[in-house]
């Protein structure tokens, strides 16, 4: 690996192969601008977009999971998927899109992504969550999970799973199968830690955890979202993002972890925190061992838990 390739390749590649105990990760799952078309000029946005660095990395994301772990099915948290006091599991013979965004090209209506679910998998979910005292129960295909900005309610797997994905994976990924679960909508870090938590087994049983979300994600400050304008306080808050991940302690680093909403810049970067909490998600996956970065820009942090 040459000095002048990007971190995140360096931090791919030194990813150990563990399929016998997948690790962890929180990885930052982008917007609609990332398949936004490219001959279009998107300014600031560009960071975002499918020719920035994101876009890069997702590309190099992808198939390093599946060569380093063999996953034989993957479990999707994000942020775009809210419920209150229960886990709602997709369970869906093939995983249809749910195109929940607004007053974008046309051509973002017109994304492929062609998965599979599993209901044995879907149903291991829930009997996880309800070991752990929680609630959960499965959605079908027939039953909306919410609104589709093509004009009507529906099922399926949110943006925040399906356009990172298909850069990921290939419009056509039918090999592994996806389940998505929804996260807490209280967005309590200790409440999305143990949602996490309670499906920790599924990774000692060839699964892989993926949660998504954003570490920076003002849409009212579109400054803040790209490292070439973001202000101060916003870098600040970014850096003790990181500086929690490198605490070795286990448990001083959660303390960490959780006390970064208290921080000056969290308000600045998160105006409400549904884009930061799927860390959380990801931290009660893989409690226990070491976090290292995979993903070190501005924004776009993204992380391996008990690698």
């Amino acid at each position: 690996m040459s000095s002048n390739s990007p971190s995140w390749q360096q931090a791919l590649e030194a990813l150990p192969s563990t399929p016998e105990k997948i690790p962890a990760f929180f990885f930052a799952h982008g917007s609609p601008m990332l398949a936004f078309p490219s001959s279009e000029t998107l300014g600031a946005m560009a960071y975002h977009g499918p020719n920035g660095p994101l876009a890069k990395f997702l590309s190099e994301f992808g198939p390093t999971l599946l060569k380093k772990y063999k996953p034989k099915g993957i479990v999707v948290f994000s942020a775009h998927w809210e419920t209150a006091g229960e886990r709602i599991v997709t369970d869906y013979p093939e995983n249809p899109l749910l195109m929940d965004y607004y007053g974008f090209p046309p051509e973002l209506y017109q994304l492929k992504f062609k998965s599979k679910g599993d209901s044995k998998l879907a149903q291991r979910i829930v009997d996880l969550y309800q070991n752990a005292g929680q609630k959960a129960k499965t959605t079908t295909v027939k039953e909306s999970r919410g609104e589709d900005g093509r004009g009507f309610p529906g099922p399926g797997l949110d943006h925040g799973v399906f356009v990172p994905f298909q850069i990921m994976f290939g419009e056509e990924f039918m090999d592994i199968p996806i389940v998505q679960v929804s996260i807490d909508s209280s967005l309590d870090p200790e409440k999305n830690w143990q949602v996490g938590k309670a499906v920790a087994q599924l990774r000692e049983e060839g699964i892989l955890i993926l949660s998504g979300g954003l570490t920076a994600h003002n849409l009212r400050d579109r400054a803040s979202l790209s490292a070439h304008t973001a202000r101060a306080v916003h870098k600040e808050f970014d850096e003790a993002i990181h500086e929690a991940m490198a605490v070795e302690s286990t448990e001083e680093r959660k303390q960490k972890m959780i006390d970064l909403t208290g921080h000056a810049g969290f308000r600045a970067s998160h105006p409400r925190e549904e884009h930061f909490v799927p860390l959380y998600v990801a931290a009660g996956a893989g409690e226990g061992g070491r976090v290292r970065t995979v993903m070190d820009l501005y924004g776009l942090g993204s992380f391996v838990f008990d690698v």
